[in-house]
């Protein structure tokens, strides 16, 4: 049945299964030959069993297709990346966003397209990633610039400390394998060319955006959260700011996501109330339409794309009068951005959006209508909660092993923060095209400020709230996958105990405890000595079983040691501080710190 109302299911999990293998299994050309020859000759065969009512053969073939399919997609994607050598060189790249400043430097992404060895010309495919030294000039760089430049090109390598963030893995993901420290100088040529791709007009329409916003009057300390709330623009955001989000639990309204695009898509069809009947059709159009220039001026992120493709599978199916599955948009929408880019698998953003509207497409209605109220303001509140229980729900244990935190006023900043939000959206979006008319755009923007202010305040209040956030906690990948599985199968068991017995949860919930054992015993039983890399300097710590003794210059414990403590639920034992030079025994081994 499901085979035939979500027909992708069975297509995308495997497709993820073999991207996922990607990250072991490398494969070989005698592999795939072999694995083509045996598919090309199975499906004929399988016709064969076509009489039947279930064609198991013709199953597992198109299964093991998938698989293979996103496996070679990935590596695919990874064999592109070029391999350049740490010397210097010169190189013409393209300018692919604007120079990010830094508190010392400017960053810039360069797409790269050739090497200049005298007379000889190398093609090259992949990024790099460069940051230039304080100047002037590199400000007044654009998207789709394209220079000269002189550089000398270093490997991305982690610190390696345990259970750190893979910057390496993740910026390879975005096809960046190397950076390089330049100065203006250092750019040769430079020179842009008279057709922009339509990415880079986006991103040079979106740096104009904010500029009608500061000429309409957004003050300079709200700047940078407009630009966050309504384009994604988070490089004028402080630091502090985004962390107060992070501990109220609303970080996903600084992110452009499925959120915004819902918020627009129901105010422009809202807007075209006027056309019904025949003209239908040119409402779907143009909402349509309008939502897809959003996401491009937005930058494209997966969360806004999948808004996008499912907005136009659903509209697509009202104009041909055909009933069109929920999930079956979502995960459709999956796999077009996966052929188009398998690494996008491992993005945060990606697995968020997704698990999020998976959960409150499966769960919301059937979680809301548990609870009946009369009263429509009411109703409306117990509505917003229902969708970000579900939604949190959906994506708890990615929280916990990403971010390490867990908020815990979610219900209530969501309640109050997300209308502020939906409005501040609206109007960023009406100020733009009412900017010619000052007196209509003007009080817009003195509004979306106010509404803005609003929202920062709220949010600081929420995050200053007792209890607002338990930090200091985490989980590896493998339980994190396992607490999803356990979330979503007791939550079906919760609302429909018929469809899940509720001894299939209390099965996953029994696995993911016996994994979790598996490693505490092993941690338990072993030991090691472990270097902790900062920025500006290092501790030493030596684990005997769950406990650790940790040796440093000063008496806290680093962030990096603090990842690895609260992600394997290690005790601190002792912090031996001071300068001096010690010499310590452990087991029969003599150990200089």
């Amino acid at each position: 049945m499901l085979n035939k109302e979500i027909p992708f299911l069975r297509i995308l999990i495997p497709f993820c299964a073999g991207i996922v293998s990607g990250l072991i299994i490398k494969p070989e050309a005698w592999l795939i030959a072999i694995s083509i020859l045996i598919l090309a000759a199975g499906f004929p065969v399988s016709l064969i069993f076509n009489k039947r009512q279930q064609n198991h053969i013709y199953g597992i073939l198109l299964t093991c297709s998938m698989y293979f399919c996103g496996l070679l997609l990935y590596a695919n994607e990874k064999k592109q990346l070029s391999v350049l050598e740490p010397e210097k060189g010169h190189y013409i790249c393209t300018l692919t966003e604007f120079p990010e400043p830094r508190p010392n430097s400017f960053r810039a992404i360069v797409r790269l397209h050739y090497r200049v060895d005298g007379g000889d010309t190398v093609g090259l495919n992949g990024s790099l990633m460069i940051y230039f030294r304080k100047d002037p000039f590199v400000s007044t760089l654009l998207p789709g610039d394209i220079i000269k430049l002189e550089c000398q090109p270093l490997p991305v390598v982690n610190r390696g400390n345990p259970h750190e963030f893979d910057y390496k893995f993740y910026l390879e993901n975005n096809g960046i394998k190397y950076y390089s420290f330049s100065r203006k100088d250092d750019i040769l040529a430079h020179s842009r060319p008279e057709k922009l791709r339509l990415r880079y007009r986006a991103l040079i329409i979106r740096e104009r955006i904010i500029d009608m916003y500061r000429e309409r009057g957004i003050s300079d300390d709200r700047i940078g959260l407009v630009a966050a709330l309504t384009l994604g623009q988070k490089n004028l955001l402080d630091p502090e700011q985004k962390q107060v989000f992070i501990r109220a639990g609303v970080m996903h309204i600084m992110a452009v996501s499925g959120l915004h695009a819902v918020i627009l898509s129901m105010f422009i069809f809202n807007m075209l109330f006027f056309l019904k009947g025949r003209l239908g059709f040119i409402r779907i159009l143009i909402a349509v339409a309008l939502l897809w220039g959003f996401a491009f001026v937005t930058g494209l992120t997966p969360s806004v794309l999948r808004a996008a493709l499912m907005f136009s599978f659903l509209q697509a199916g009202k104009l041909l009068q055909r009933d069109v599955n929920s999930i079956n948009s979502v995960l459709a929408s999956a796999m077009i951005l996966l052929i188009a880019h398998p690494s996008v698998l491992f993005d945060a953003g990606f697995l968020l959006s997704y698990s999020a509207v998976i959960f409150i497409i499966c769960f919301y209605r059937s979680f809301y209508l548990k609870i009946s109220i009369k009263n429509y303001g009411a109703d409306k509140i117990w509505q917003s909660a229902a969708v970000t229980i579900i939604a949190q729900a959906g994506t708890l244990p990615l929280t916990i092993s990403l971010f390490n935190r867990f908020p815990v006023w979610f219900i209530l900043t969501n309640i109050i923060i997300v209308p502020l939000s939906s409005v501040v959206v609206i109007i960023g979006c009406l100020v733009p095209f009412t900017y010619p008319v000052e007196f209509i755009s003007r009080p817009l923007a003195l509004l979306m400020d106010y509404l803005t202010g609003l929202t920062e305040v709220f949010t600081e209040k929420a995050a200053s709230l007792p209890f607002a956030s338990i930090e200091n906690i985490g989980m590896i990948t493998s339980e994190s996958f396992l607490l999803s599985i356990f979330i979503f199968l007791f939550t079906m068991s919760l609302l429909n105990s018929k469809a899940i017995p509720l001894r299939v949860p209390l099965i996953a919930l029994l696995v993911l405890a016996g994994a979790g054992s598996v490693r505490s015993i092993h941690d338990r039983v072993t030991g090691e000595l472990i270097v902790y890399n900062g920025i500006s300097e290092s501790q030493v710590g030596i684990r005997t079983g769950m406990m650790l003794d940790l040796w440093s210059v000063s008496d806290t414990v680093m962030p990096e040691a603090a990842r690895h403590i609260m992600t394997r639920g290690l005790k601190v034992k002792d912090i031996h501080a001071g300068p001096d030079v010690r010499l310590i025994e452990t087991g029969n081994r003599r150990i200089l710190i």
